[in-house]
């Protein structure tokens, strides 16, 4: 399957479930009285602002892909976005990579202070496993998901993964081109939470062994070459579009593929990898579809 990346999103992408799991989200983002005003405001504030849901989009299109039910998944795919909800509000503090917007928005520790800012994150990672180990049905399904998505959120992948970016921005003169190494963080640091998201709607739905290792091998492409995207949205990309700032991991001192392949490769690997995730994908039958138009939107995206 060759796919230009000038190619869009069909109409109505990201639109066909996003009510559901708007809904969803919303409905997990309460708290009863016990837990202070000013956090709840927070937490909402973090986990419900503006994005087109990426990660949980995922998670139900390899559901439907794997002829599984939405409802069923919603739990799981709530959980992933309070993960990585979580991580950008770390992600974006003073002591990690410094951000002062994100979607257009404050980031949660200009609005709000540090302090509070790191108990949001704190409190979206353990609801992330309450909802799942309470909502997801039969009970060891709801066990292999939670060690599925703790496994992607730990030291070894994203938590990993961020660790070993600041450890590079601090030796980026002596690793400067090393692909290996820039791949790697990556992997950890975006791609687990990609790979996560798609292995989690498989499990819900009792995908086989050769769907998931088909849904993982996709979400390795996929997350990759929306890595790729960004690091060269912050090199050329608007601003406004984008939501945040821009040039600012040049600024900073981090390595980014741009640096190392340069824009020309950078924006051809990116679409290599599309292209091998859609034919992976592809072999799952008419119900991957959306998938395979999801990868697609991965290198035209703008934001």
């Amino acid at each position: 399957m060759n796919l230009s990346t000038a190619d869009k999103p069909p109409a109505g992408l990201f639109d066909r479930l996003r009510p559901r799991i708007d809904a969803a989200l919303a409905h997990y983002s309460q708290y009863d009285d016990d837990c202070p005003s000013h956090l709840a405001e927070a937490i909402r504030y973090a986990f419900l602002s503006p994005g087109k849901r990426l990660r949980p989009q995922l998670l139900l299109m390899a559901t439907e892909a794997c002829g599984g039910s939405v409802d069923a998944a919603l739990p799981a795919a709530c959980a992933v976005e309070m993960v990585h909800a979580y991580s950008l509000v770390h992600d974006d503090l003073p002591a990690m990579d410094d951000d002062d917007l994100r979607r257009d928005r404050p980031t949660c520790h200009k609005r709000f202070g540090e302090a509070v800012a790191i108990l949001v994150g704190d409190a979206l990672l353990a609801r992330a496993f309450e909802v799942m180990a309470s909502e997801i049905q039969p009970p060891t399904v709801a066990a292999r998901c939670c060690a599925v998505l703790g496994r992607a959120a730990g030291a070894t992948a994203l938590v990993g993964g961020q660790a070993a970016d600041l450890q590079f921005a601090e030796r980026a003169a002596d690793l400067a081109g090393d692909l290996h190494e820039l791949q790697s963080i990556h992997d950890r640091k975006t791609g687990a939470l990609f790979v996560a998201a798609l292995e989690l709607g498989g499990i819900v739905a009792g995908a086989t062994p050769a769907q998931l290792a088909a849904l993982v091998a996709y979400g390795q492409k996929v997350g990759l070459a929306f890595q790729i995207t960004d690091d060269l949205l912050d090199v050329a990309g608007d601003p406004m579009a984008v939501g945040k700032r821009v040039a600012k991991d040049s600024a900073n001192g981090k390595l980014t593929f741009p640096n190392v392949l340069g824009i020309d490769e950078s924006r051809r690997r990116a679409a290599e990898l599309v292209d091998d995730a859609c034919a992976i994908i592809d072999e799952l039958g008419p119900k991957a579809e959306p998938l395979v138009a999801l990868a697609r939107f991965v290198c035209s995206r703008e934001k």
